[in-house]
């Protein structure tokens, strides 16, 4: 079996020689650059432009605002659209909202023109920090869009908590974070008539040709989206944010191709971010752990009503985490004059997690109890809310195996009790878990003449290995080595697929390719049966394989290029379809699990806090690539360190503005913040989660991680920190 083997990326050697091509590389002939304009007021009207000195300056073709932009439609729209800012009226409502965009025949002019254009407001009141306005929250009116509600209840969580012996209230707070992907935010936009060709950075191919379709009023037939690599995406490119947009009408405006690629500062207004949230707990419980009663009411922070809506559904994991049979969970939203929040790697779980773990560890603290002693005490062997067995669910072996490479047996109970010098030490634990997610996806599969295959799919990848666990699956299912098998991936014209969220990409797409192949497979037995008339008369195809380029079975051998070279043809070329069983055909609940855990050293005389190790072990469903799995597990490990201890998006109130909008004071952890990673995957081919048997690997790891540093924090210290990220200053209380 080739499928699970740790072989290196296919494009590997392409990434770190160069050859790889990324959005804003294309050389595209004859191209011109802009540069967007950004609002400096977070709420007003624009009274005017004084455009006279930027329109006087060498090689400026165009400057579009929204006195002479083209109107944009809708039609057509999907929900991966982000249809505003897009210079489509007067109204401002963040600070660092598009403007105007300006083209010139250089990017050096387009930017000394931008920096030129001069704009006249009529300032509003704005409200821009999300703590100043929780008492104007609202109850969501697209929740998960439209899926389920934001809220639900079972039992009787207030009675139950009202007579609890012991209960635990506690607010817990995450601030805004943003993705900063190695790679901006790109796009080259070129127009032949009525149709347009795009290169864009994006997390979602299909859905970006079809939203640009519907902007523009044109068959989605007549939009071409390419994207052969991603340089990281974490959510931030999984819809398609203005700037596509408006690189594309300057485009049109200009009747030359155009790129538009976004400074880092513009990344942090131009594309989303984690929005904040505020989460209050209640927990009661007997004396002996029996969770008796949970409540858990989210609240998380949005844009002005005008950009859409985003929510960040925070107490998900809380139904379904622990045996509980009183809970109530509920979400709201805060609007703020800021841009529209979006998804960001394990969007709901990664805070909404940190505050539930954290609150259970308090529990466990209350109690004197060990805190696995204490969930394995609230195991759920069901889901309690969709009261559905899980098609799969390895979590006590997570624990187990976790503690025991962890060294969980030398942990002392109390508080501040552990020490190395001048270092106490700490150690944290928490639970992990995120949906499996799937998606209508297609793939197709040639079968070429001389014996090697060509998998094909509109999908993309964002670096986490697509192109080469779909060659394994490919390799696999034909009896190939995997150098005889071809992945095209990055363009519309492709067979669709979903969009690269939600962990999903494996369990949608690689089910398509697997229901190619068997599509392609069973045709190839069919043709060499038929071929061979008379010698395998009354031969069965069920006693038929391919492998090595040929059909294979008792009455004797075939090859693809002897049967292909009869009907004249070069390929044969079968599409395959997969999608997840509808809503109400669901039997099983599907999640990946997984447990953490983390060891601090805080300085007693500084309260500087270093992590010195970490350890999770995870439920994630067949392992398609060893290599690339342990990336994703290490990588999403590392970014619930930066969570943790690092990452906040600063508002200056006064203005709106984004005081860190840049990566040298947006902290992010560095190779000197993280200790060696003990990541490990439980395998649990769980083929009813979907064909593939995985379960998604990409946000499980980060989920739970803040919650075990902080929980090692408060085992160090004796200190509980309730809002991220930890500070020094917090040590030092």
């Amino acid at each position: 079996m080739i499928t699970g083997q740790p072989i290196d990326r296919r494009d590997g050697r392409q990434k770190v020689t160069g050859a790889a091509t990324y959005a804003a590389e294309f050389a595209i002939p004859a191209t011109v650059h802009a540069v967007l304009v950004q609002s400096t007021i977070a709420a007003g009207q624009i009274a005017g432009f004084d455009l006279a000195v930027a329109q006087g300056m060498p090689g400026v073709l165009a400057i579009i605002t929204p006195d002479n932009a083209p109107k944009l439609s809708t039609k057509g729209g999907v929900p991966q659209a982000i249809t505003q800012p897009a210079l489509q009226d007067l109204e401002v409502i963040y600070n660092g909202q598009h403007v105007a965009i300006v083209v010139a025949e250089t990017l050096e002019r387009a930017q000394a023109a931008a920096a030129a254009v001069k704009l006249r407001y009529t300032e509003g009141e704005a409200q821009t920090t999300m703590e100043g306005a929780l008492d104007q929250a609202y109850v969501p009116k697209n929740f998960r869009n439209g899926q389920r509600k934001p809220d639900s209840s079972r039992g009787d969580p207030a009675g139950s908590f009202a007579a609890a012996p012991v209960r635990i209230r506690a607010t817990y707070t995450t601030p805004n974070e943003h993705h900063n992907p190695m790679e901006p935010h790109a796009t080259i936009a070129a127009w032949d008539g009525d149709r347009l060709t795009v290169w864009t950075s994006t997390q979602g191919i299909s859905g970006a040709q079809a939203t640009l379709a519907g902007m523009f009023g044109i068959e989605k037939a007549n939009v071409r989206v390419i994207c052969p690599f991603v340089g990281g995406g974490f959510g931030s490119k999984g819809s398609t944010w203005p700037p596509a947009t408006l690189a594309a009408m300057a485009a049109r405006v200009v009747k030359r191709p155009v790129k538009l690629v976004l400074s880092r500062a513009q990344m942090f207004t131009s594309n989303g971010f984690r929005p904040m949230t505020v989460q209050k707990i209640a927990i009661g419980v007997a004396n002996d752990g029996t969770l008796l009663s949970v409540r858990h009411d989210g609240i998380s922070q949005m844009s002005m009503p005008k950009l859409g809506e985003f929510v960040e559904p925070v107490a998900l994991a809380t139904e379904m985490l622990y045996a509980c049979p009183n809970l109530a969970v509920t979400h709201r939203l805060v609007g703020v004059n800021q841009g529209l929040p979006t998804y960001m790697r394990a969007p709901g779980e990664a805070p909404g997690v940190f505050a539930i773990e954290s609150a259970m560890d308090e529990v466990a603290v209350a109690l004197k109890m060990d805190p696995i002693v204490l969930r394995l005490k609230n195991y759920a062997e069901t889901d309690p809310h969709e009261n559905l067995p899980f098609s799969s669910k390895r979590l006590r072996e997570c624990y187990e195996q976790g503690a025991a490479e962890f060294g969980w047996a030398r942990r002392t109970l109390e508080p501040r009790s552990m020490r190395d010098g001048d270092w106490l030490v700490g150690m944290g634990m928490a639970t992990s878990t995120y949906p499996t997610n799937q998606s209508p996806a297609s793939a197709r599969i040639r079968l070429m003449a001389n014996g090697n295959v060509v998998v094909q799919s509109g999908t993309q990848d964002l670096g986490t290995g697509t192109y080469t666990v779909m060659a394994q699956l490919a390799a696999d299912e034909f009896g190939l080595p995997i150098e005889r098998v071809r992945v095209e991936l990055g363009d519309s014209r492709l067979p669709s697929a979903p969009v690269s969220g939600g962990s999903q990409t494996v369990a949608s797409v690689g089910s398509a390719v697997l229901a190619a192949c068997k599509l392609a497979r069973d045709h190839a037995i069919a043709m060499a049966i038929s071929d061979a008339g008379d010698r395998w008369a009354g031969a069965k195809p069920a006693d038929f394989h391919l492998e090595n380029g040929a059909v294979v079975g008792p009455p004797g051998r075939m090859t693809l290029g002897e049967m292909m070279a009869r009907r004249n043809v070069e390929s044969v070329d079968v599409q395959g379809d997969a999608k997840p069983p509808g809503k109400d055909d669901k039997t099983h609940s599907l999640h990946a699990f997984g447990a953490q855990f983390a060891e601090v050293r805080v300085d007693s005389l500084t309260g500087e806090i270093r992590v010195s190790r970490l350890v999770g072990v995870f439920d994630g469903g067949r392992v398609l690539n060893a290599k690339t799995a342990h990336s994703q597990l290490i990588g999403g490990m590392t970014f619930g360190v930066g969570m943790a201890l690092l990452e906040e998006t600063l508002v200056d109130e006064a203005t709106g503005r984004i005081v860190n909008a840049n990566i040298s004071e947006y902290v992010v952890p560095v190779n000197a913040d993280i200790p060696v990673i003990t990541a490990k995957l439980l395998e649990a081919d769980d083929r009813v989660a979907n064909p593939v048997g995985a379960k998604g690997l990409g946000e499980l790891p980060m989920v739970g991680m803040a919650a075990a540093i902080a929980n090692a924090v408060f085992h160090a210290t004796g200190i509980r920190v309730r809002d991220l990220p930890i500070r020094l200053d917090d040590m030092l209380a």
